[in-house]
């Protein structure tokens, strides 16, 4: 008798992402540069009168400059006060306990000498939205969210600087009037 029933043979390519749970996570930023994540699921609700628990350890000098939640699979932009942008996936960074202090930025981006990280922003969808990022000496530029889609393990170059001016911070906006701040 012939086959009733038909083979097929469908080849997928699994990617690093398709491995990863896409879930909730607390992102931790200090100000002397350490990134850590965390599940959602670590800090619980609290009524009126709760005391609250740790969210980081951090050192003497040290405090939580941002704190935000994301997805895991939400792209992370980091922009340094070179006018430079650095992209990682939220998964690429380190999960760590509420008491740890994290690891430094400098370890997980490829940084120039004297650079540093001035913005962070999680991004979920490049296709609608803006930047708009001002320099210690007044200028601002605004441009579409999409023009940053495409990732570069060694940044790319999203402000031209003059002298010695410095990117000091990015905002989000929709293109109108608000600007999200993060």
């Amino acid at each position: 008798n012939d086959r009733k029933t038909e083979l097929k043979e469908e080849l997928r390519i699994i990617d690093e992402k398709d491995l990863i749970p896409e879930e909730d996570v607390v992102v931790t930023v200090t100000h002397t540069g350490y990134l850590k994540r965390l599940p959602v699921a670590t800090y619980k609700t609290q009524r009126r009168g709760g005391k609250g628990v740790k969210g980081t350890g951090t050192k003497e000098e040290d405090f939580v400059e941002n704190l935000f939640i994301t997805s895991t699979h939400d792209y992370l932009l980091f922009f340094t006060n070179k006018g430079k942008l650095y992209w990682l996936k939220a998964y690429e960074i380190p999960e760590a306990s509420r008491y740890s202090t994290g690891k430094a930025i400098v370890n997980l981006i490829k940084l120039e000498k004297d650079e540093k990280v001035t913005t962070l922003i999680p991004i979920k969808d490049f296709s609608k939205g803006y930047l708009v990022m001002v320099t210690k000496k007044g200028l601002i530029k605004k441009t579409k969210l999409q023009l940053f889609s495409k990732p570069r393990s060694n940044g790319i170059r999203c402000i031209t600087l003059r002298g010695n001016d410095e990117l000091i911070n990015v905002l989000e906006t929709d293109g109108f009037k608000q600007l999200i701040l993060g």
